[in-house]
């Protein structure tokens, strides 16, 4: 029998304690955003509980990583980041 890669952890939303399992590869890029959010994982959490409309918590979780990170690598995103020049400047250059 194989054993899951999920990980486990308990999160605060709405009036009390919930776990969630999610992928390492989930985990470690939604405590990034908490780092640059000065956010705790807590209130990062209730913020994408709130957001969504249908479906369960962590794939709401896992549509929110998506975006935030869609969203820095839009050409605005990718030069305030410091990116560099993105592969469209180079071709233009």
């Amino acid at each position: 029998m194989s054993t899951s890669r999920l990980i486990n952890r308990n999160v605060v939303v709405g009036s009390g304690r919930t776990s969630m399992r999610l992928e390492p590869e989930i985990w470690d890029p939604l405590l990034e955003i908490c780092h640059r959010e000065a956010q705790d994982l807590h209130g990062l959490i209730r913020r994408v509980d709130a957001l969504r409309n249908a479906g369960g918590r962590t794939s709401a979780v896992r549509v929110y990583l998506l975006q935030y990170f869609c969203a820095a690598a839009t050409e605005a995103g990718h030069t305030s980041a410091g990116h560099g020049p993105s592969l469209e400047r180079r071709e233009a250059a």
